[in-house]
């Protein structure tokens, strides 16, 4: 009996890293495009404008892939459908790198954007079927392996940018490490999730439940979105930092983002969901504001650190609660509430970029930081 207990456990805990090992990896291939920004935009010559239009095509990606995400994890299983998006996305990554005019760029990004969100929705079915192993909320755990990867990937793809390496020799680096994690996290996977194949069609019909903690997640990846894609932009143009430091910020910013999300279950224990969320809105709007109001490199760290903190707990929280949905399985559920999050990554990067040309950046930001506000007032009103 007490073999058997132990081996569980040791499977158990097999499958928890096997799904944290390609949090991790999904996390270090957006975050080493993220990191190279500033200097693709350089060498393709974007305005701010030309910069927005061209990012808007890895959120039409995600999107057009979301419903297809439904239908692969309900016929195929979550697990098939990772190892796939895994393995492409990583070989997409370097394409970006490849890109000599803004419209080859946007077609990457497009191809870019379905298969990091193909891997995503996958991903976190295997992790609401790690949670039913453990009995236990641990999604934020999960969500904090993909935020130290991001914090990997902007630390290393600064130094990248520091050596002068191009960003297509840096991206088949990030390739071949993730190969590596695939190959060795294939047969450890859970092998079905409960009810995942139980969709019936390609979208999910949302309820007011699902429906508001979409509309959250949308003004979070607003937010989350802003840092990934401006964070190095406003760090280079408005800080006005040392040539190879404009990736400081989002490092900074995935810094707290990871941590935060190690902390998130516990916290949430502690406070309850709302209170978490509240507080979440409240740390994400007021980090905005301090890196506007105070535009040099310390202040500008410290809001941004905020900034991180703040939108740590809430898409995990959100997936969390979605995966436990009554209405749909798990997989077509996050696909439902992730189809209206991800509107957050459609509009608001290119949005930063449109009124920054029109204005400026510390402008943009503002507008952004209501978006933090947003979460506090949604999350009053929904009952977790």
């Amino acid at each position: 009996m007490l073999h058997d207990l132990s081996m569980v456990m040791i499977n158990k805990r097999a499958t928890r890293i096997a799904v944290s090992a390609l949090f991790f990896l999904t996390g270090l291939c957006f975050s080493s495009w993220a990191s190279r920004i500033p200097d693709i935009q350089l060498a393709l010559k974007l305005n701010d404008a030309g910069l927005g239009s061209v990012l808007l095509a890895l959120p039409v990606g995600s999107i057009i892939s979301l419903p297809v995400a439904g239908i692969l994890v309900s016929k195929y299983g979550s697990r098939q459908v990772l190892l796939f998006a895994a393995v492409a996305y990583a070989v997409v990554l370097p394409m970006l790198g490849l890109a000599h005019t803004s419209w080859e760029l946007s077609v990457c990004l497009v191809f870019f954007g379905f298969c990091g969100n193909l891997a995503n929705i996958a991903v976190n079915t295997q992790a609401v079927g790690v949670e039913a192993m453990y009995g236990r909320s641990i999604m934020a755990s999960f969500h904090g392996l993909w935020s130290v990867a991001g914090f990997t990937g902007a630390a290393f793809g600064t130094w990248m940018t520091g050596l002068h390496l191009a960003p297509v020799y840096h991206f088949l680096i990030i390739t071949a490490v993730s190969w590596v994690l695939v190959a060795l996290t294939m047969n450890r996977l859970v092998v079905r999730v409960t009810n995942e194949n139980n969709a019936p069609s390609l979208f999910g019909k949302p309820d007011a439940f699902l429906f508001t903690l979409g509309i959250i997640a949308m003004c979070s990846m607003i937010c989350e979105g802003t840092m990934f894609d401006w964070s190095g932009v406003y760090f280079r143009r408005v800080i006005q930092v040392r040539e190879g430091w404009a990736g400081a910020g989002y490092a900074a910013f995935m810094s707290t983002m990871a941590s935060g999300r190690f902390v998130a279950d516990y916290l949430t224990t502690r406070l309850g969901v709302k209170k978490m969320l509240l507080i979440s809105g409240g740390l994400t709007a007021s980090g905005l504001l301090v890196a506007v109001v105070f535009p040099y490199f310390v202040p500008a760290m410290l809001g941004f650190m905020l900034v991180g903190a703040g939108v740590s707990a809430v898409v995990p929280l959100v997936y969390s609660a979605a995966g436990r949905s009554t209405k749909l399985p798990p997989g077509m559920a996050l696909a439902t509430v992730s189809t209206i999050g991800y509107f957050g990554f459609l509009f608001g990067p290119p949005l930063i970029g449109f009124v920054a040309q029109a204005t400026n950046l510390g402008v943009a930001f503002t507008m952004i930081a209501v978006m933090g506000a947003a979460i506090a007032v949604m999350s009053s009103r929904i009952k977790l």
